[in-house]
């Protein structure tokens, strides 16, 4: 199954989880009295905060698609295919370290190009460091943005 269909399905989950608990919300609001309302008030505030989430989710991503299928137009998508792999088929770490410096060059010497900022956010990936991966695209759509 495709990784969109499965963030489909999972939002769509979350959809139903969030009405339904909305639904608990009211039925405290119902039942009156402060301990009730105020636990409604916190029900409530969760799926206000997960469809929150789940919207700042989705419009990331597809940005970071819509970059993605810019920088295949142009022919520029990261090409791992050549790097060597474990058995786990992850990037061998001493592979995966000198790619993300060839990287890393990119973008100190072009660092407005959000082209060099999404090679380098890949570089992040499979390096294992998400946390830096997705700071990292969140600049390249940034200065994709500032570009557009």
């Amino acid at each position: 199954m495709k990784a969109r269909n499965v963030a489909l399905l999972l939002t769509a989950a979350l959809v139903v989880y969030f009405v339904l608990l909305a639904g608990r919300a009211l039925a405290l609001f119902q039942a009156g009295g402060t301990v009730p309302v105020l636990l409604g008030i916190g029900v409530l505030l969760l799926p206000l905060l997960g469809v929150w989430v789940v919207v700042s989710t989705w419009r990331s991503g597809l940005r970071i698609q819509h970059l993605g299928r810019r920088l295949d137009e142009e022919g520029g998508l990261p090409d791992i295919s050549d790097l060597p792999r474990r058995a786990s088929g992850r990037v061998e770490r001493q592979a995966a370290d000198v790619w993300f410096d060839a990287r890393q060059a990119e973008v100190e010497a072009d660092p407005e190009d959000w082209r060099n900022w999404y090679r380098l956010a890949f570089a992040y990936d499979i390096a294992g460091d998400r946390r830096r991966a997705r700071e990292t695209m969140r600049k390249a759509v940034t200065l994709e943005a500032k570009e557009s």
